[in-house]
C-alpha cells in the first residue's frame, strides 16, 4: 500500500499534483553539467533565454537555431506560439526528444546551419552562445542561411561571449570558442545583414547598455534584415 504524502501546509499539495501531471523533471545533459559543475552558470543561460522570450513575446513561429539540450526553450515557448528547435549534433537531439514532455511540446530536429536553410518561414530567429562556435570563414554563410527562414519583417536575437570574457573563460570554453567578438565589431558584423541593430552588454544574469568591454556577454536584437 503507498503511503499518501501530504505537505503540513495544504497549499503545497500541488507538487505532488504536478508531479502526476509530469512526473518528475529529468536536467537535459547541457543543464545537468552546469548545475552540478558550476549552478550559477545555469542561472546565466536561463537569464538569457527569459530575456529572448520577453522580446520574442506574442510571435508566432520562432526558430531556435543551435538549442543543444533545449532546456531552456520552455521559457520561449511561454510566450511565443510556436517553436521550432534545430542543432547540428543528434547527440543533444535525442536527449531533447527522449525528454519531451507531452504538456510542453515542441518541433526538434538535427539541421547543420553551414549545410541550408531550414525549411518554412518564421516571425522570429534566436541563436544563443552558437556564433562564437562558427569558424570566420563560416560566419556569413550562417547567417544568410539562418536568415533565409526569417519573415522581412521578423526579429533575429544573437547571444554570444564577449571578446573580452575569453581571458576569464575555462579551457572546455575557449577550446570551441573560435568567433568571440567585442561589442563594435559585433554590431558592425550584424550591420551586413540588417538595417538595425541593438547591442547590449550582459554580467551574470543582468543585461544593461553598459561599456561593451567591460561586458562578459553581448545580446543582439536585428530587425528588418537586409535583402
Amino acid at each position: 500500500m503507498t503511503e499518501k504524502l501530504e505537505t503540513k501546509e495544504p497549499q503545497y499539495g500541488i507538487v505532488f499534483d504536478v508531479i502526476k501531471k509530469h512526473g518528475r523533471t529529468q536536467l537535459g545533459l547541457m543543464v545537468n553539467e552546469s548545475w552540478n559543475q558550476d549552478p550559477k552558470r545555469t542561472l546565466f543561460t536561463l537569464a538569457r533565454y527569459k530575456f529572448v522570450a520577453k522580446m520574442l513575446s506574442g510571435r508566432e513561429k520562432v526558430l531556435e537555431v543551435g538549442c543543444a539540450d533545449a532546456f531552456g526553450t520552455r521559457l520561449v515557448q511561454q510566450e511565443v506560439k510556436h517553436v521550432t528547435a534545430v542543432d547540428f549534433d543528434a547527440v543533444f537531439i535525442k536527449d531533447v526528444q527522449d525528454r519531451m514532455n507531452q504538456n510542453w511540446p515542441f518541433e526538434c530536429f538535427v539541421h547543420d546551419m553551414l549545410s541550408g536553410p531550414v525549411p518554412g518561414r518564421y516571425d522570429g530567429v534566436y541563436s544563443l552562445d552558437v556564433l562564437e562556435h562558427i569558424p570566420p570563414h563560416n560566419e556569413d554563410c550562417f547567417m544568410r542561411n539562418m536568415l533565409t527562414s526569417l519573415h522581412p519583417t521578423g526579429v533575429t536575437i544573437i547571444g554570444i561571449p564577449s571578446l573580452e570574457s575569453q581571458s576569464y573563460a575555462s579551457p572546455q570554453s575557449k577550446a570551441g570558442h573560435v568567433n568571440c567578438k567585442s561589442g563594435n565589431d559585433f554590431r558592425k558584423f550584424l550591420s551586413q545583414f540588417f538595417e538595425n541593430v541593438f547591442i547590449f552588454s550582459m554580467n551574470d544574469e543582468v543585461i544593461h547598455t553598459g561599456f561593451y568591454p567591460m561586458a562578459h556577454y553581448l545580446m543582439a536584437i536585428c530587425c528588418q534584415k537586409r535583402q
